[in-house]
């Protein structure tokens, strides 16, 4: 991140589908409920959700800049939008971001990044929503940057973006399995586009076709979301094809109108997060105060 620039942001809930969102072209006209601000210099993001006995459990990276690792927490609201609690439920000894939580089999997965661990890790729900447990025959051959796997024409699919950081904003791959557990076959390099190629959120079918937000991160990163049309799943070799970008909701954009990096669907809600870039030395300065610490 730059010299007395720091990013902070904000999780926010839109009150409608996101196939709803697609057809409409924007994110405008529709209620807009934010997450909670969680203290000067941390931040919730990359917020994905599900809904389990009328509740709504969305779970997001939290973040502080005093201690630079993210850790998984859930916030659980109500039908009616109440928010009952926050809790954290995953933490490792690395970052932990993206955590895409979906349903299979009857049981609830979640999905975190975590590439300073040099791999993916799939993790089960043990007690929903506070308590999970590594999968250990989750077969992924890499450490993928926002993994993203859909179950779409009886084959697993997977979205991803490599490690390597000349790779991590302008890159996507895609890899298939027959079984979620793997293996896992890479279909290679199938786009190199820093206007739109890191997944950023949810695949969703809309009227039979498939779209993939991505991050757009021209110059700085998460600064929009674009849409990929995915084709050619129910076959051999995927085909995907840039789409339109989208603004964040306006009611949101003067507080924070420097970046919007997810969108993910979570039944009859969406979910996103919106950036503002601060000024400031007071990023910079717990950065030195914590590296003379550990001197």
């Amino acid at each position: 991140m730059p010299f007395l620039r720091t990013d902070h942001w904000r999780c926010a809930i839109i009150h409608a589908p996101l196939a709803e969102l697609l057809r409409a072209g924007s994110l405008n006209g529709f209620q807009v409920t934010t997450l909670p601000d969680i203290g000067d210099h941390r931040f919730l993001a990359d917020p994905f959700g599900i809904w389990r006995d009328g509740r709504l459990y969305i779970f997001a990276e939290a973040y502080d800049y005093r201690n630079p690792k993210g850790v998984i927490e859930v916030l659980i609201y109500d039908r009616d939008g109440t928010l009952l609690t926050r809790e954290e439920v995953l933490s490792e000894e690395w970052h932990l971001s993206y955590p895409y939580v979906f349903e299979h089999d009857g049981e609830i997965f979640l999905l975190p990044e975590a590439h300073a661990s040099e791999r993916l890790s799939l993790y089960r729900a043990k007690n929903f929503p506070f308590a999970w447990e590594r999968v250990e025959e989750f077969n992924f051959p890499i450490g993928a940057v926002d993994a993203t796997p859909l179950h779409y024409a009886g084959r697993w699919w997977m979205f991803w973006t490599p490690p390597e950081k000349s790779s991590r904003q302008d890159t996507l791959n895609i890899s298939v399995a027959d079984n979620l557990m793997g293996p896992w076959k890479s279909l290679g390099l199938f786009l190199k586009d820093r206007a739109g190629a890191r997944p950023g959120g949810s695949p969703v079918v809309v009227d039979g076709e498939i779209f993939l937000p991505t991050q757009d991160c021209r110059e700085t990163y998460g600064r929009g979301i674009r849409l990929l049309k995915v084709e050619g799943l129910d076959g051999d070799y995927p085909k995907v094809t840039p789409d339109v970008p989208l603004e964040p909701p306006a009611v949101l954009r003067n507080r924070f109108p420097d970046g919007f990096h997810t969108l993910s669907a979570a039944g009859q809600v969406t979910l996103i997060d919106v950036k503002r870039i601060g000024i400031g030395p007071k990023r910079d300065l717990m950065n030195m105060k914590r590296r003379l610490l550990k001197r």
